[in-house]
């Protein structure tokens, strides 16, 4: 699909591009990727939404792109009209009062609320909530190992980071269940009643300012309470900044990870040898192909295939191209971990490929701060599924797999499986 046009002669009109952004592209947009790598690198185009943005594709390019910071995160700073500024975040955001995040913003605000988090989001913290993803993890087999079949994404890939975000979040056990609900309406991706990804935000944001309004008078040892206590320290987060970060830390610490354990599981399959590979070595009770495994995933198939809106504060050129000011700009993640400028066999898998600066979590100030938890959660649900489901297999041919829309994120609508049942 989508083969590449061959190459026109330097005086002639340039070469007709790949269709971008259709169902079949979504499928596989990687031949069309490297078209774009090739031919056009740093490529203008009208998104779905109507809004025309620059696309991103070549590695060095990306990388100068994450950390230039001409490029701002505020949509304040688009060119185009106010009601189109509605087109380049999350939906419901805006009306919902949730623009204050780290997704938004530029230093020093972004300086200022990135400490903070950072400091209620340490290695320790993700460290020390290894046993509990370990639980979440089993709890969740435990469901459906008996039954012999189960839909990996809805059954297990979904409800393990919605869980583990919940609780470090601090949301009541009793009420996570509204979270996942809710969260559920978000990865839609327009596959839900109208309007539901905004009336999902509302309700989320309505939620969390109560949440937070609560734990003032009973702090815990949880991500919003270090942020309230942060606040009370005189660190100048207002309750607007602590629900619009709890919010953000909830919606990007989810579908990240749906999308690592659903595109990993889905590689493995399609690339047995690998996932024999790695069996052995679990087997073996060894963690470095584990380790580089989880990379290497991201790196081929990552769950973030574009990086969040970027715009031109003044006219700059990026790989040969001019950018107006005011132009948005989206730095196309996988596009860049295909670049056989920087990667050797971009498109083999290789658990143990070392050399392996990908940028599927980005680059620069924006780096996604809830990377740890997100390898944690892909580590133990790749580990778990493979030793405790050996001979787990796709249930339907994989050209009947289908992936959702959405300009962002990538990932499997469904991974229908099969195993032999097993007692818990």
């Amino acid at each position: 699909m989508h083969e590449p046009t061959s190459a026109a002669p330097a005086d002639s009109t340039p070469p007709q591009g790949p269709t971008l952004f259709d169902w079949e592209f979504a499928t596989d947009p990687y031949p069309a990727y490297a078209w774009l790598r090739e031919h056009s690198p740093v490529h203008r185009t009208k998104l779905p939404s109507g809004v025309e943005a620059w696309l991103v594709t070549r590695y060095a390019d990306a990388r100068q792109a994450l950390a230039d910071q001409r490029l701002s995160k505020n949509p304040a700073h688009h060119a185009e009209p106010a009601h189109a500024k509605g087109k380049t975040g999350i939906p419901g955001e805006r009306k919902a009062e949730l623009m204050t995040h780290l997704l938004n913003i530029d230093p020093p605000d972004h300086t200022r609320l990135r400490r903070l988090v950072s400091k209620a989001f340490t290695p320790r913290r993700v460290a020390e909530f290894t046993p509990r993803v370990q639980e979440l993890t089993d709890h969740l087999i435990d469901q459906f190992v008996s039954k012999g079949e189960a839909d990996l994404i809805h059954e297990f890939a979904f409800p393990l980071p919605i869980y583990a975000i919940c609780e470090m979040l601090g949301v009541p056990r009793e009420d996570q269940d509204d979270f996942r609900d809710w969260a559920g309406m978000m990865i839609r991706h327009g596959g839900g009643p109208r309007g539901g990804v905004a009336r999902s935000v509302k309700q989320m944001r309505t939620y969390l300012g109560e949440l937070i309004h609560r734990k003032r008078d009973d702090l815990g040892n949880d991500l919003i309470s270090d942020l309230i206590r942060a606040s009370d320290h005189g660190d100048h987060l207002t309750e607007a900044e602590a629900t619009a970060m709890a919010f953000i830390l909830l919606f990007a610490g989810f579908e990240t990870t749906v999308n690592l354990i659903g595109n990993g599981v889905h590689a493995l399959f399609m690339n047995p040898d690998q996932r024999t590979r790695l069996q052995d070595s679990l087997a073996a009770g060894e963690s470095g192909l584990l380790e580089t495994g989880i990379e290497e995933l991201l790196r081929y198939d990552g769950p973030v295939e574009l990086a969040t809106w970027r715009f031109a504060t003044e006219p700059l050129t990026l790989g040969g191209q001019d950018i107006a000011a005011g132009d948005p700009v989206l730095v196309v993640l996988a596009a860049a971990d295909r670049d056989p400028e920087r990667f050797a066999d971009p498109d083999t898998l290789d658990l143990s490929r070392t050399d392996n600066q990908h940028l599927g979590y980005g680059h620069g100030i924006h780096y996604c701060l809830g990377a740890p938890l997100a390898r944690l959660e892909g580590q133990a649900a790749l580990a778990t599924l493979l030793t405790r489901l050996p001979d787990l297999e796709l249930a339907l041919p994989p050209n009947e797999l289908r992936w959702r829309g959405g300009l962002i994120m990538r990932g499997l609508r469904t991974l229908p499986v099969r195993f032999t049942p097993r007692n818990t």
